[in-house]
C-alpha cells in the first residue's frame, strides 16, 4: 500500500512538472494557418464620381486703352452638379500609399448677376478635369489621403445689357488641392468621399460688342465635394500565412 501511494505521488509530480515546462514555451501558430488578412492598395484603378461644385468669382472693369481700373467690381457665386470618370495607379509601401490620378467631368455650372440698370455677367462651365498626385495612409481597408496638382476647366462668360449680349469662352488651367477618404467594401471595389479646392487664376477679356473700350477680369475659384466608386485591378486582400 505504501509503495502504491509513493508511486502515485511520483506520477502526479511528473505530470505537474511537464505542464509547468509547457507554460514556459511560447506556442506559435500551426504551419500554414492564416494569421490575418491584409489589404493591398497597389495597382491600377478606374471609377466614376458625382458631386456638387460651387464657384466664387468677381467681375472687375478696366479701361482697355490705359489698363486703369474704372472702379466697378461685382462678386457673384455660381454652382451646379458635376460628374465623370477617374483613373490612376497606387503604390503602397508599408502603410503609406503614393499615386497618380486623372479625371474628366461634365458639369452644369450656371449663374451670374444682373444690375439694376439691366447690365450683367453670366457664367457657365461645361467640363473640367485634373491631373493630381495622391499621398495617404492606409489603415487596412481605409485610405486617408491628400491630393493636389493641375486643374483645367472651361470658362464661358457672357456680358449683356438690355440691348446686346457678348459671349466668350476659354479653357483655363490652374491648380487644385484637397483631401478624402476611401474604403474598400469588397475585394476590388472601393467607395470614396473627397473635397477639392481649385483656383483657375485670372481670366481677362476686352469687350468689343457689349461694352467696347472696357476689359473685364475674373478670378474663378471653386469648391467641390464628390462621391465616387472605384474598381481596383489588383489582388485586393491577401492572406498572410505563418510558416514554421
Amino acid at each position: 500500500m505504501k509503495k502504491l501511494i509513493i508511486a502515485s505521488a511520483l506520477l502526479a509530480a511528473s505530470a505537474v512538472g511537464a505542464q509547468a515546462a509547457d507554460l514556459g514555451v511560447p506556442r506559435g501558430p500551426v504551419a500554414g494557418v492564416v494569421v490575418a488578412p491584409a489589404f493591398s492598395w497597389s495597382g491600377f484603378y478606374i471609377g466614376g464620381q458625382v458631386g456638387g461644385v460651387w464657384y466664387n468669382d468677381r467681375t472687375r472693369e478696366f479701361i482697355t486703352a490705359t489698363g486703369v481700373a474704372s472702379g466697378f467690381s461685382q462678386g457673384f457665386n455660381t454652382g451646379g452638379i458635376t460628374g465623370g470618370i477617374h483613373a490612376g495607379v497606387n503604390y503602397q509601401v508599408n502603410n503609406f500609399v503614393l499615386g497618380l490620378e486623372g479625371d474628366i467631368e461634365a458639369s452644369g455650372v450656371n449663374g451670374g448677376y444682373t444690375l439694376l440698370n439691366g447690365n450683367g455677367t453670366r457664367f457657365r462651365s461645361n467640363f473640367q478635369g485634373s491631373l493630381r498626385l495622391r499621398a495617404g495612409v492606409a489603415v487596412d481597408r481605409a485610405l486617408f489621403y491628400v491630393t493636389g496638382g493641375l486643374a483645367v476647366a472651361q470658362m464661358r462668360y457672357g456680358y449683356f445689357s438690355p440691348a446686346v449680349i457678348e459671349n466668350f469662352s476659354r479653357t483655363q488651367a490652374g491648380w487644385t488641392v484637397g483631401a478624402g477618404v476611401e474604403y474598400a467594401f469588397s475585394q476590388n471595389w472601393t467607395a470614396r468621399l473627397e473635397y477639392r479646392y481649385s483656383d483657375y487664376g485670372r481670366v481677362s477679356n476686352a469687350s468689343a460688342v457689349a461694352f467696347p473700350g472696357f476689359t473685364y477680369r475674373h478670378n474663378p475659384r471653386s469648391h467641390a465635394v464628390r462621391l465616387g466608386v472605384t474598381y481596383l485591378f489588383s489582388t485586393g486582400p491577401s492572406a498572410v500565412v505563418a510558416r514554421y
